[in-house]
């Protein structure tokens, strides 16, 4: 059993697809253990905590950085069992760069999801620098997460069209359609144990 914890800053959509896919059946061997937020105000914690019943907490950041900070959230995680040893963190908007102490902790058990096709247009408004480059595709990317930003090896990637008539806010939207997909196919991979890493290659085993 993979005890799942989930960090967001928001509305926690994807991180609804992820609970919604778990509830459903459709991710088996997962226990969703908890959500931790640094925003008091994410809309996400309460679905969270009304529509799926899974235990929240609010770590604020009071100004603290780096590994100050997530030794608070890791002491969350594992009071809820998401231990380096048979858990699974899952970023879903979380609006903070991860410490490479939290990173090196949990090595290859935190995830990520990015609106773009990394390593291009990596950082915040990756729809925004897809169109203004003029790419014809960008899509969303799951990788692990390293010491770096949006770095990690890629686990899954979709692609989506971009068309000439795109602002920000509607390639955004596709782009989250298929987010909603991706994000709890890869969790499904890594709790069915068919995700291997070498270097920086990931190999799914069919």
């Amino acid at each position: 059993m993979v005890n799942l914890g989930i960090l967001i800053s928001g509305r926690g959509s994807n991180m609804k697809a992820i609970l919604s896919a778990v509830k459903a059946g459709k991710i088996k061997n997962v226990k969703p253990s908890i959500v931790v937020s640094n925003n008091p105000n994410a809309p996400g914690l309460r679905v969270a905590s009304e529509r799926f019943k899974i235990p929240i907490k609010v770590v604020p950041s009071n100004a603290t950085k780096g590994w100050d900070y997530d030794q608070r959230i890791v002491s969350v995680l594992s009071e809820h069992g998401v231990t380096p040893e048979s858990g699974l963190i899952c970023l879903a908007g979380f609006m903070r760069i991860i410490s490479p102490e939290f990173v090196r902790l949990y090595k290859r058990r935190i995830m990520n999801i990015h609106p773009g096709l990394l390593p291009s247009f990596a950082g915040l408004h990756a729809q925004k620098q897809a169109i203004e480059y003029g790419v014809k595709v960008t899509g969303c990317t799951v990788h692990f997460v390293d010491e770096g930003v949006d770095s990690g090896p890629i686990i899954l990637q979709k692609a989506v069209d971009v068309f000439d008539w795109d602002s920000e806010e509607t390639l955004s939207s596709r782009i989250l359609k298929q987010e909603h997909k991706l994000y709890p196919r890869t969790v499904k991979l890594f709790v069915e144990g068919k995700i291997e890493v070498k270097g920086r290659k990931v190999f799914i085993q069919n």
